[in-house]
Formats: structure tokens, C-alpha cells, sequence
């Protein structure tokens, strides 16, 4: 029978978050039930640590009882302290978060990312002693396994990693899908951020065909400000025709900190100022 690990109480004070966590912390009614619980229990269920020093301790599981143990005022807490290396670390960190429920893709792209390099890392060292067949089972295949997901999948995620925080967070949003964002994952930051002045100003994200096509032109390296508009202004399937105009040309009757939502509202509110006056014209003319 395994040995029930100790129970230390630890002060908050000497515990840090993991390094690069990519998990975010929010709000909602799955913390609004955790704090509850805790303030009416306390912590039952211990944090998992690993020590940094003789005074301070990386929290590996339990961030969120962490923060919120905090925002009690409370000053000890219960955890189990393991001496792990860096890759195990990274191992049991990920495994514990990745069953919570609503992850976002970027936190699932970062966290198999992390444990993909981390798996690696120990291959690596263990290549000397492990056999032949045994070192050819990749890391990726062990992940996919571990998770239910195929490679390709894990590597689509993986992907995302490669994406400006911007545009990643358009992806967590729904604004882009995963396909077409691991095209655009492809395009140097400098090509992305091209790219996201022209999503800002259309107000409109590429689609899956659109996305192969700013790639295509990125490995040729071809692809610019004004290609990257051309590839925009293309109508998509089922969308209805529109107007547009390159940026450059009403960029100059703007103030330089308007978006191209901003111009877009305050062309439109001329438009209707003009309207109005147009059918005030009209009456006085009858």
C-alpha cells in the first residue's frame, strides 16, 4: 500500500505561482463555489508544492484555493511538498488543469506545448539507458494518448503558441477558428500585426481559405500591407457585398489613435447626420 503523503501548513507568504502558468484565473460561478466552500470549511483538499529554497515553495496544484485563501485573509494553508525535477513539475502541473472544465484554446495550446518540451527534456536524458524500441514511442504520441487526442490535433494546439497575443485572444473569443489560426501561425509577428490592422479596420477575420492564401504568399515573401488587403477584400462565401476603402486613403481625416471600428462609427453618424439633412431639404422644397 502506497504511504499517505504529510500534511504541512505552510504561510501564503512562502508560496509562488508556477513559472509561465498558463492557466488564467477568473472569476465566475465555479470560483463563487470554491470560495464558498473553503470560507465555510477551509481548504480540505491540500495544495501540491514543490520547494524553490528553505523559505519558499512553487505551487504545482491548487492556484486557484491559493488565490482565494488570499482574498480570505488567511495566512496558513495546507499542502503535500514533493521534490520534483523541472519536467515533472511541468507534467503534473498540466495533468492537473487541463480536466477543468471551459479551458480556453490558448491555455490548452501552451499547456501541451509545455508538457510536449517537458516529456522531451526527459527523453532526452534517458535515450542512453531505455532500448531501442522504446525511445522511438515520441513524445507526441505519448501526449495524444494521455488526453484522447490524435497528433495532428496536438500539434494544431501546439501551433497556436506561435500566434501574437492579439490574435490569440481572437481565437479564445470565437473570432477565429482553430484551422484558420494555424495557418495564420505561420506568418512572421511582423506579417500578424499587418494583418490585425487590417482585422481591426474591416472589422472581419480571415476565413480558412483566406488564411491559406496569406500564408502562401508569407513562404513566398510576398506578403504586405497591401496584399494582406487585397486577400481581405475578397467576398466570402455567403457574404454579402460590401464597400471598402484601403486604410490609407481616410486614414488622414482621423485622429491617429482611431481604430477602424472607431472610423467606421464615425463615418456612419456623418452619414445619418446627412441623411437627416438631405430629408429636411426635401420637405422645404415641396
Amino acid at each position: 500500500m502506497k504511504e499517505k503523503e504529510a500534511i504541512e501548513y505552510l504561510d501564503l507568504k512562502s508560496l509562488v505561482p508556477f513559472r509561465n502558468h498558463p492557466f488564467k484565473l477568473r472569476n465566475g460561478e465555479e470560483k463563487e463555489q470554491l470560495l464558498k466552500s473553503i470560507k465555510a470549511q477551509g481548504t480540505i483538499e491540500p495544495l501540491i508544492v514543490r520547494p524553490l529554497s528553505e523559505s519558499e515553495y512553487e505551487v504545482i496544484s491548487g492556484h486557484r484555493r491559493l488565490e482565494i485563501c488570499k482574498e480570505l485573509g488567511m495566512e496558513k494553508i495546507p499542502v503535500i511538498v514533493r521534490n520534483l525535477s523541472d519536467e515533472q513539475a511541468v507534467s503534473m502541473m498540466v495533468d492537473a488543469n487541463l480536466h477543468r472544465n471551459n479551458i480556453l484554446p490558448s491555455e490548452r495550446a501552451f499547456a501541451y506545448k509545455m508538457k510536449w518540451e517537458a516529456i522531451r527534456k526527459q527523453g532526452q536524458r534517458t535515450d542512453l539507458t531505455l532500448s531501442q524500441v522504446a525511445t522511438k514511442y515520441r513524445s507526441d504520441e505519448r501526449i495524444a494518448n494521455e488526453f484522447g487526442i490524435g497528433k495532428d490535433t496536438l500539434h494544431r494546439y501546439i501551433r497556436l503558441t506561435y500566434l501574437i497575443p492579439e490574435l490569440l485572444e481572437m481565437v479564445d473569443k470565437g473570432r477565429i477558428a482553430l484551422t484558420p489560426a494555424v495557418e495564420l501561425s505561420y506568418l512572421t509577428h511582423e506579417e500578424q500585426h499587418l494583418l490585425l490592422n487590417e482585422i481591426e479596420y474591416a472589422d472581419a477575420t480571415p476565413s480558412l481559405s483566406q488564411a491559406q492564401r496569406l500564408r502562401g504568399f508569407s513562404r513566398q515573401g510576398r506578403l504586405t500591407a497591401d496584399v494582406i488587403f487585397a486577400v481581405m477584400s475578397e467576398e466570402k462565401a455567403n457574404q454579402k457585398e460590401q464597400i471598402r476603402f484601403p486604410k490609407e486613403e481616410i486614414q488622414k481625416y482621423f485622429p491617429k489613435s482611431y481604430t477602424g471600428k472607431d472610423m467606421q462609427n464615425t463615418i456612419l453618424k456623418l452619414l445619418e447626420k446627412w441623411q437627416r439633412q438631405r430629408e429636411r431639404n426635401a420637405k422645404e422644397e415641396r
